[in-house]
């Protein structure tokens, strides 16, 4: 045994000397060795060092399992909720000028969405559905069903719609969190209407913010554009922190699946980087971890209940630095406070410079605004910000907001069209509710959406529907009984403003 301890002893001191020797003559001679040479020893003595992870590349099996999960979405808009505030000048005067009229008719568009529950819940980008007066929706095996729209979130442009349907085929939902630049992803959708198209290519980088929510800008200056050709309402809290691919998305891949090689959603594909409208080289997916808050909240509580931290900032760079006069380009800058919001009850102040949200370093906004969009109000966040040259850790309890713009109905095929013409949408009214607007039944309106019935007869959110064609409203399942029941050709609503006052609307059911 001592002969064997020895041996071993020299073997190591041995190794040790070797070792040592050569990082002296690595350092002397480090200066004139070749780039070829210096990479050698750096992998040599790293052997956590990456390598190859292509392997035996092989989408079937993940196009097999997200294929039948990604739905064509068809729909279809009145003249006036498609035309712009040109249209009518056009009608008076295009012939006489020699331009050709635009067709009076409805307009039609195209979008992808995916199947995320088996009873017909499906996930969509808010631009396929806005305005739209009537959804159709394709399955992969060539059946079709009338959509209603559940709820919409224009601040991270997405919707959730529902089909009368069950047994239906599901897409898996990943953890985009995990998803890593370089990794080989797929993206599935219906573009210029060639239907379940899958297209492979790599995650290029994660957390874009390319300004693309709200904005009308579609000139060449602005290359981003939406998959689809039509604009949403400019935003003030926009959220974005997109993955981007280069795998082909096109017009008509809004709304789409974005994979990973295990068949998994990690992203809903939103939004390509083109001066033509086609096809370029990037596209953008909204993270599946922002979605799926996003969807579980307006289906359970009718609302996005979106939580604040309260602080108004500018992204660091070298010249917003200096600028500033300050030391480091990374971060944010708090520029301001909303008074009483969580941060200044937190204690950050301005000129605080935010540089790590739960433990990860913040970049830009979309570092922050991400990860804030997946939690509710009530919740706590860890903050780091750089004060006086020190990092300060604060705890800061997210404060909500009174304008929350998403919505919930439950809905039956029959009153999928006459519900989307309202352009509305509504919350069950809890016990509570109920005994402080002392009401037996009725539904919150918890959304108005442009174009829509409400919005023309101005009826706000806010308000509580108590009746449809004059049949009492107590719950959701209510409205699609009565919805589809109209007295002498029209639509009656009956319902109580915020301040207690009672009103009654009638508008055509055609």
């Amino acid at each position: 045994m001592k002969k064997i301890g020895l041996t071993l002893l020299t073997a190591f001191v041995g190794g040790a000397m070797a070792l040592g020797v050569y990082k002296v003559i690595e350092n002397k001679y480090s200066d004139n060795m070749s780039f070829e040479d210096k990479q050698k020893v750096y992998f040599t003595s790293n052997p956590t060092a990456p390598v190859s992870s292509t392997g035996d590349l092989d989408f079937t099996q993940a196009a097999a399992v997200a294929t039948p999960a990604v739905v064509y979405i068809r729909t279809t808009y009145s003249s006036k909720a498609s035309g712009g505030g040109q249209d009518q000048l056009e009608q008076m005067f295009g012939d006489m000028f020699g331009q050709r009229a635009r067709p009076q008719g409805p307009q039609m568009a195209s979008g992808s969405g995916v199947i995320i529950s088996p009873d017909g819940y499906i996930v969509t980008n808010n631009h396929v559905v806005e305005k739209a007066d009537k959804i159709t929706v394709a399955t992969n095996d060539h059946r079709t069903f009338s959509a209603k729209v559940i709820g919409t979130d224009p601040s991270t442009d997405l919707a959730l719609i529902k089909v009368s349907a069950t047994n239906l085929p599901i897409v898996k939902l990943g953890n985009s969190d995990e998803a890593k630049v370089g990794e080989w992803v797929l993206a599935v959708g219906n573009p210029f209407n060639l239907t379940s198209t899958v297209t492979a290519g790599i995650i290029s980088a994660k957390g874009r913010n390319i300004g693309i929510i709200g904005s009308e800008d579609n000139s060449d200056e602005n290359p981003f554009g939406r998959t689809r050709n039509q604009s949403a309402p400019k935003l003030n809290k926009a959220i974005e922190s997109f993955i981007q691919t280069d795998a082909a998305i096109n017009p008509g891949n809004s709304g789409g699946a974005l994979v990973n090689t295990r068949g998994e959603l990690i992203g809903i594909n939103a939004a390509i980087a083109s001066h033509t409208g086609s096809y370029e080289g990037y596209g953008f997916a909204i993270p599946v971890n922002l979605a799926k808050k996003v969807l579980n909240d307006i289906k359970k509580f009718g609302t996005v209940k979106r939580g604040f931290v309260g602080v108004t900032f500018t992204e660091l760079n070298p010249d917003v630095a200096q600028k500033l006069d300050v030391t480091t380009t990374n971060g944010l800058y708090v520029n301001d406070l909303v008074p009483g919001g969580g941060a200044e009850q937190a204690g950050l102040r301005k000129g605080d410079i935010i540089v790590k949200v739960e433990g990860q370093p913040v970049y830009e906004s979309s570092d922050l605004q991400e990860r804030v969009g997946r939690l509710q109000p009530g919740d706590k966040i860890n903050v780091t910000v750089l004060r006086d040259g020190k990092d300060k850790d604060f705890a800061v309890t997210l404060k909500g907001d009174a304008i929350a713009p998403a919505n919930r109905i439950a809905a039956s095929k029959s009153a999928e069209e006459l519900f989307n013409k309202l352009g509305a949408s509504f919350h069950a009214l809890t016990p509570a509710e109920k005994a402080k607007l002392h009401v037996n039944g009725g539904v919150l309106v918890t959304q108005v959406r442009e174009g829509g019935l409400f919005d023309a007869a101005e009826i706000p959110e806010g308000v509580v529907i108590t009746s449809i064609n004059k049949l009492p409203i107590a719950s959701i399942d209510d409205i699609d009984k009565a919805i589809v029941k109209p007295i002498q050709g029209n639509i009656i609503i009956a319902g109580i403003y915020p301040d207690g006052s009672h009103f009654s609307s009638a508008f055509p059911a055609q």
